[in-house]
């Protein structure tokens, strides 16, 4: 089975028939099921770690954009080395359209590398910043609630039960008090938990994350934090009957998605708050019982720096661009030049005055992974190589770093 797994996942993703398509991913889920591996929430692992229980290391959380099943299979091999068992597989909003991965594909793309590693145990699938547009917003309330609705039902019924709501966009710092600015915020993230809960599986408690600081912006507070809480759990404590509110909460402590490219193409050093994630867990886990601060925008930091996430108590870090950055790094050359024609021909209309072409590349180059996504699969070993080497030791340094080493026996104690 191991060998035809492969052929299988390339069938379930790039069949020209839809049914044969359709019936490939149901092949896959039941292999899946019948070797114990299955789509899992994270909530209480996070509530264990709210409560006190545990603790000691930060969950990462990878977004996967180019080479999943690849990818996967990398970081189930080594959770399987290393007795590891809490990190999560993730998918923004954003990048379900320009990574041409709809959640149903990212899943099955998963579950296909777990059948082919031999793993078993849960799969933590999570959608990432399913994220509210101000400008839309502004513009039509109602149809935006709408598509993030749509967008969520689609991700349950695609097994992805872990969900981040990230409407810290609509945050107006302009306004004269803490809960004036976190209004919309808080109002919306409990619009869409109510709506989760109302559709989650039975016997299952969807983990769900808010967000109060917008990645890029000023940095979060704990006061901030405080009257984010105070008005979601006012208006959770509003409805009828009662329910399960969020397990985390991201904030901003001075990063950025991607990294800030400089005019050479190079990557700009950052100045992180790391009590930011310290103070604001601190509070989570006294006064509210979850599980804490949840770092963004950090995949392109130094190395060096990612021991500091668990010693400052953040219980889960996104990390996505620095893996982009290595399949990129590593491309062959005539397949890396093509892909960035595309961009060049393609994305003109995202560029910034006073961008350099290397700025403007490296800003955009994520736009061409969808369209070149089944050329990147198709990759063959000896190509691929150096691309994987170097993921590989990605993944076991921040697995070390970030102390996730023998953290199965928490899943198994937490997730059942």
């Amino acid at each position: 089975m191991a060998q035809n797994i492969d052929q299988l996942i390339h069938t379930a993703i790039f069949s020209s028939d839809e049914k044969t398509r359709k019936d490939a991913r149901i092949v896959i889920r039941k292999i899946a099921k019948k070797k114990g591996i299955y789509s899992a929430s994270i909530h209480n692992l996070y509530m264990a770690f709210g409560q006190g229980k545990i603790k000691g290391f930060t969950v990462p959380a990878f977004n996967i954009r180019a080479l999943t099943y690849d990818s996967a299979r990398l970081l189930f091999r080594l959770a399987k080395q290393k007795k590891a068992g809490a990190f999560i597989f993730e998918i923004a909003r954003s990048e379900i359209k320009y990574t041409a991965q709809e959640p149903d594909e990212y899943t099955v793309s998963v579950l296909a590398a777990a059948i082919k590693e031999r793993y078993k145990g849960p799969v933590f699938l999570q959608g990432d910043h399913y994220q509210f547009s101000a400008k839309k917003f502004k513009e039509n309330r109602n149809e935006e609630i709408k598509k993030i609705k749509e967008l969520v039902k689609k991700s349950i019924m695609a097994e992805f039960y872990n969900i981040d709501i990230d409407a810290s966009t609509l945050v107006d710092l302009e306004k004269s008090t803490l809960d004036e600015q976190q209004k919309n915020n808080y109002e919306m993230t409990v619009l869409i938990t109510k709506y989760i809960r109302s559709i989650e599986p039975k016997n299952s408690t969807i983990s769900i994350g808010g967000e109060i600081g917008h990645i890029g912006g000023k940095n979060s507070t704990p006061e901030e934090f405080e009257a984010f809480m105070k008005g979601y759990l006012r208006e959770i404590q509003m409805t009828k009957s009662k329910i399960q509110g969020i397990s985390k909460v991201s904030v901003q402590t001075g990063t950025s998605h991607g990294g800030i490219p400089l005019p050479d193409g190079t990557i700009a050093k950052v100045s992180i708050d790391f009590n930011v994630l310290k103070n604001i867990s601190a509070v989570a886990k006294s006064k509210y019982k979850i599980g804490g601060s949840v770092q963004h925008g950090a995949s392109t930091l130094p190395n060096d720096l990612f021991n500091h996430f668990p010693k400052h108590n953040a219980l889960e870090i996104h990390l996505a661009t620095g893996f982009q950055n290595i399949v990129y790094d590593n491309l062959p050359t005539g397949l890396k030049k093509e892909m960035y024609q595309w961009v060049k021909e393609n994305c003109q209309d995202e560029r910034k005055e006073g961008q350099t072409e290397e700025q403007f590349v490296y800003k955009t180059r994520k736009k061409a992974l969808g369209p070149f996504k089944e050329k990147l699969w198709n990759m063959n070993a000896k190509e691929k190589k150096p691309i994987l080497k170097k993921l590989e030791a990605q993944f076991l340094l921040l697995f070390k770093k970030l102390n996730v080493f023998g953290t199965k026996k928490f899943v198994d104690k937490y997730i059942k």
